[in-house]
């Protein structure tokens, strides 16, 4: 996420919060949102259809980012956030140079670990396509000096996670391989880089030693939300029942299991976005 700016658009603070993930993993994000910010309307895009974003060229990245960000900004959201890491890192620039509306960006949380760490060396779990990005290597550049940085691509976590097979033998199995050079390094920080990750640290905590520090992007990216929507005058202030609407292009079972606990106030649906 970079600094805010104050956007001269034509919009009131009855619009809901758009956010839009390459699946559902980016609901990490959306609970966070949601949790500071609970009378405020919300429509999520789950793209699972495409997902996994990783494994895409920039180009289609971009073109599938699009599509989302002008969906959700024909459905009347006041904000967009790409709850994507890979969306992010490959696309952010060219949709905010494109729509005149505020767009936030999640990006691995790379500078808080750099300047936290102890030991001098860090892990970044993240995909091939935000790895491999120009702002991941820009961001890690930065920070990074002096550091260790094991990067590791999450080969295969998101489909795993989109099937709904979050508990498997399998993720168990390949998040102890991916660990591994992590554990090797002394790692003391692990850097998040995609949001459908946050639902693996259970695993994650058992797998690591007690001293490393698990670090994603979704506090900071709903305290940014916040931030931005203040500054626009776009907030809702008044305590509210809120719309808080789901939309998926596959199954819709995987979205309802992560959101089971908001069942009883959030609708969710299929639609061919």
């Amino acid at each position: 996420m970079g600094s805010f700016f104050i956007f001269k658009v034509n919009m009131n603070n009855k619009g809901p919060i758009g956010i839009f993930d390459s699946g559902i993993g980016g609901t990490s994000i959306w609970k966070e949102v949601h949790s500071l910010l609970p009378w405020e309307d919300t429509l999520y895009l789950a793209d699972s259809k495409y997902a996994p974003y990783g494994t895409r060229s920039k180009s289609e990245i971009i073109a599938l980012s699009r599509k989302n960000t002008e969906f959700l900004i024909h459905a009347g959201c006041k904000i967009i956030i790409v709850a994507c890491n890979t969306a992010t890192t490959n696309a952010i620039q060219e949709l905010r140079n494109s729509y005149d509306i505020p767009i936030i960006g999640i990006e691995p949380a790379i500078k808080p670990a750099a300047l936290r760490t102890l030991n001098k060396s860090i892990g970044i779990l993240a995909t091939r396509g935000t790895l491999s990005s120009d702002l991941f290597h820009k961001t890690s550049k930065t920070f990074t000096k002096d550091i260790e940085v094991v990067e590791v691509v999450g080969e295969g976590l998101v489909t795993l996670i989109e099937q709904g097979y979050i508990d498997s033998e399998e993720i168990i199995e390949l998040l102890n391989t991916y660990m591994q050079p992590m554990i090797n390094a002394r790692i003391d920080y692990l850097v998040l880089g995609c949001t459908h990750y946050p639902y693996l640290i259970p695993i994650l905590k058992k797998i690591l030693p007690q001293n490393v520090t698990i670090i994603d992007s979704g506090e900071a990216v709903a305290k940014q939300t916040k931030a931005i929507l203040n500054a626009n005058n776009l907030l809702v202030n008044v305590s509210r029942v809120p719309s808080l609407r789901f939309y998926t292009n596959a199954e819709i079972a995987p979205l309802k299991f992560l959101l089971q606990d908001y069942s009883d106030a959030i609708e969710i649906s299929y639609k061919d976005f």
